[in-house]
C-alpha cells in the first residue's frame, strides 16, 4: 500500500487529448464508490463533457455481471473516461478498449520461453490476461456504460459527417493490478504490471494508456471494430481452446468476427455469441 502522495500527469495527459476532444478535463480523486458510477451520475444530470477520472481508491468498484474491483492506493489503476461517442455500429467496443489498452502496455508481445516477460492477451469480451510461464492470469478488466438516454449534441463534441440524434454518453472503465495482490476468492489467480515491467505504475500506466484510448475511440465510430479484429486476433487467449459457456455449452474457440462476436464450434455446430451476459472460460489450462 502506497503512503506517499500519488503525482498523476493529469496536465500532459490533458494536453495530449484536449485538441481531440474539446472541452476535456482530468480529475483525481483520493477515494469514490465506482468511477464508471460517478460518471454515469453525472450525465444522468446531463454533465456529459468529455472527462477522464480517475480514483486512487474505490470502495465499490464494478466489473462485469456486478463483480466487485476494490483495491488500495496505488496498488491498482482504476480510471473512467466518459464521452460523447456516436459509432455506426456499437458492436465490438469492448474488444476495440481492450486491444487499445493491451497494445499501449505492451507494444510488442515477447517471444514463448522461460525467463520472458508475461505476455498481455485479450480473453473475450473484456478481459486483460497475462500469459506465460507461470500459466493464465487476470491482469486487469473493461467495463463499458452507455447513459440510457441520448447524449446532448455539441457542434464540438461530435465529429463531422455524424448525423444529429445518434451520439449517447459512454463511460469505459478500465481497472489494472499493479502490484501483486491476494487470489483469494478469486476464481482464477491474478497477474499484475509488475509481472510485464517492473517498475511500471499506475501514473505511467495511465499516462500510456489515455491518448492512444481517445484516438481508437474517434477511429471507432467511423470504422467499427472491423480493423481491430486483426489486432484482437493476435492477443486472443481463447483461439483454438476448448471452452465452457454458462449455459453448460462446451466448444472450441475460433475467434472473433468482424463484429466481435465470439466464435465457438460446438455439437450444434459454429455458434456466433454476442451477450456479454454469457461467460466463457477456458476447459483446461494448457501447459506452458
Amino acid at each position: 500500500m502506497t503512503t506517499s502522495p500519488i503525482r498523476w500527469p493529469a496536465e500532459a495527459i490533458w494536453e495530449a487529448v484536449s485538441p481531440l476532444l474539446p472541452g476535456f478535463t482530468v480529475e483525481v480523486l483520493p477515494s469514490i464508490d465506482s468511477t464508471n458510477t460517478e460518471l454515469m451520475r453525472r450525465a444522468r444530470t446531463g454533465q456529459c463533457e468529455p472527462t477522464l477520472l480517475v480514483a486512487e481508491q474505490q470502495t465499490a468498484g464494478r466489473g462485469r455481471l456486478g463483480r466487485v474491483w476494490q483495491s488500495d492506493a496505488g496498488a491498482s489503476l482504476m480510471m473512467s473516461l466518459g464521452l460523447p461517442l456516436a459509432p455506426q455500429d456499437w458492436s465490438g467496443l469492448s474488444l476495440a478498449v481492450g486491444v487499445s489498452v493491451a497494445e499501449s502496455l505492451q507494444p510488442v508481445l515477447p517471444p514463448l520461453g522461460p525467463g520472458q516477460p508475461a505476455r498481455v492477451g485479450l480473453k473475450w469480451p473484456n478481459d486483460l490476461w497475462l500469459g506465460g510461464a507461470a500459466g493464465d492470469r487476470k491482469l486487469g478488466g473493461i467495463l463499458v456504460e452507455t447513459a440510457s438516454f441520448v447524449a446532448p449534441q455539441d457542434a464540438q463534441a461530435v465529429p463531422q459527417g455524424t448525423s444529429a440524434g445518434t451520439a449517447r454518453y459512454v463511460v469505459v472503465g478500465i481497472g489494472i493490478n499493479v502490484l501483486p495482490r491476494s487470489a483469494e476468492g478469486m476464481s482464477m489467480p491474478p497477474g499484475c504490471l509488475q509481472d510485464v515491467e517492473p517498475g511500471l505504475d499506475a501514473p505511467n500506466a495511465l499516462l500510456r494508456i489515455v491518448p492512444p484510448l481517445v484516438a481508437m475511440l474517434r477511429s471507432f465510430e467511423g470504422y467499427g471494430f472491423g480493423p481491430m479484429q486483426p489486432r484482437f486476433a493476435a492477443r486472443d487467449v481463447l483461439q483454438g481452446r476448448a471452452v465452457t459457456l454458462s449455459d453448460g455449452h462446451t466448444g472450441t474457440a475460433h475467434g472473433v468476427g468482424d463484429d466481435g462476436a465470439l466464435l465457438v464450434h460446438t455439437a450444434g455446430g459454429m455458434q456466433a455469441i454476442t451477450s456479454s451476459e454469457i461467460s466463457v472460460r477456458p476447459t483446461t489450462v494448457p501447459p506452458v
